[in-house]
């Protein structure tokens, strides 16, 4: 079932990017709050081990399997997040769909069913209305994220460019969201949508805490749908 199927005008939904190890952890959490996801995945690079420095600190960003994306997110979404992780707005139109197209097949095939989404990949100024244009008009992508939070909750139209409501990290906007949503009475549908790396949860040891009573806060709630970026979206 779709969120547009349902009788619900409140969705809950999460992107998480890269396919990294700790994702093992965050589908463990999810499952158990009745939670969905959508995991934004490399297929070139999977199964390569590599670290990070966040906040002084080494975060182990080691990429999932081959042979455990299917099983992994069984219940969630795999989407697109190109081959090996460019910044698309530097890239020849050519490598930008070569990029997009070959990672959203190898991901198809892994998985056995169409991948139909996007996470543009890199930070900063990760994408422009030619990147947009190119994957919507040459491609059978039917959604791109950005990681420009907007704070809100109203539906977008362009789904090629959208923009989640918040990033996972910044607990205390969660939280207050959160409630603002769960206690909301909407007369048109509201979307609340959140996004992130699961690696990031190793920065501080309570951040996992803290992302857990944001789902305690968000889940069970018998007047919001609970769906993949596919389910929500589309």
């Amino acid at each position: 079932m779709t969120f547009k199927e349902s009788n619900q005008l409140k969705a809950v939904t999460f992107s998480y990017d890269d396919g990294v190890l700790q994702d093992f952890r965050m589908v463990e959490l999810l499952n158990q709050y009745g939670l969905k996801a959508t995991f934004n995945l490399n297929s070139q690079v999977l199964g390569t081990r590599g670290v990070l420095e966040m906040e002084g600190k080494r975060i182990a960003h080691y990429k999932i399997h081959e042979q455990d994306v299917k099983t992994l997110y069984a219940g969630h979404e795999v989407a697109a997040h190109t081959l090996t992780h460019p910044n698309l707005t530097t890239l020849s139109d050519e490598e930008v769909l070569r990029q997009v197209v070959e990672d959203q097949k190898n991901l198809s095939v892994l998985v056995g069913v169409p991948v139909v989404g996007l996470a543009y990949p890199c930070g900063g100024k990760n994408h422009d209305e030619r990147v947009a244009t190119l994957i919507r008009e040459h491609t059978t992508i039917q959604y791109c994220r950005t990681i420009l939070s907007n704070g809100n909750f109203d539906p977008q139209e362009d789904l090629y460019r959208f923009q989640p409501t918040a990033f996972h990290l910044e607990f205390d906007k969660l939280v207050t969201l959160g409630k603002e949503f769960v206690e909301s009475t909407p007369k048109t549908p509201q979307i609340f949508y959140v996004w992130g790396h699961s690696y990031e949860m190793d920065c501080h040891p309570e951040n996992w805490q803290k992302l857990e009573e944001f789902f305690k806060l968000i889940s069970g709630k018998k007047d919001i749908f609970y769906g993949t970026n596919q389910e929500v979206l589309l």
